[in-house]
């Protein structure tokens, strides 16, 4: 399994003429296939994430992924990681499901003429055949969804990390897309708010304030994230 290293990785931003601390220096490795992170809303939880294909940067400490750092060796990087966002709508910059694929199937080495084609076969892979060339808006919540993560997998990465992915999906949707994720051989690292959705992983982490609050058990981390979100002090 892949090897994703924070080694005392922090973020600091500067907000006027201050600094502002979104991410405490942080040391982690994680080599387990399913890794959910839970927290607060402005916790950190996005910036963690953001650090593991080089979205974000760390000011302190680095991170890499099997050994490629993210600072020096960015582009590397991102052939390694694929990133899916909340919304989607900011991920498919094509008109078409179709045309999205197509053009990430240009960094993989599939000629030109091959393209649509194997387009056409990946999205078909996530039932979605029958939409390759509706236009995105057209397309509901989860229909979007579905074809952004197929428009990242088409490069076929070895990680995959999803920042609250079934936020913006119904009952119907959150379960379609949660049966295809747990079909998937990458490495998946996910921020949710969905406790049940945490629950799939094999390890979870709970962001405070910028810091890693907990770090374990899936069910310890939610029984954990429960009491500290009541009290403020979990036991």
């Amino acid at each position: 399994m892949t090897m994703i290293r924070f080694s005392a990785a922090g973020v600091r931003v500067r907000v006027d003429d201050d600094l502002r601390t979104l991410l405490h220096p942080t040391s982690l490795d994680l080599t387990e296939r399913r890794v959910s992170v839970i927290g607060a809303n402005g916790s950190g939880k996005s910036t963690l994430l953001r650090l593991v294909n080089g979205l974000t940067l760390p000011t302190t400490g680095s991170v890499s992924v099997d050994g490629v750092d993210t600072h020096s060796r960015g582009a590397d990087v991102r052939r390694l990681v694929g990133f899916v966002f909340t919304d989607p709508l900011a991920q498919l910059v094509m008109p078409t499901g179709l045309e999205d694929v197509m053009l990430s199937l240009r960094r993989t080495g599939i000629r030109a003429r091959d393209r649509r084609r194997a387009a056409l076969d990946h999205i078909a892979a996530f039932g979605l055949g029958g939409h390759s060339e509706q236009s995105i808006y057209d397309l509901s919540g989860g229909q979007r969804q579905l074809m952004a993560l197929a428009s990242v997998l088409a490069t076929a990465p070895r990680v995959l990390v999803l920042d609250e992915p079934t936020t913006l999906l119904d009952l119907t949707n959150r379960e379609r897309f949660r049966r295809v994720l747990n079909g998937l051989h990458q490495q998946i690292l996910f921020s949710t708010h969905d406790l049940e959705l945490a629950l799939d992983a094999e390890r979870t982490l709970v962001v405070n304030s910028g810091t890693i609050a907990f770090d374990g058990a899936p069910a310890d981390a939610v029984r954990f994230y429960r009491e500290l979100a009541v009290t403020g002090t979990p036991s």
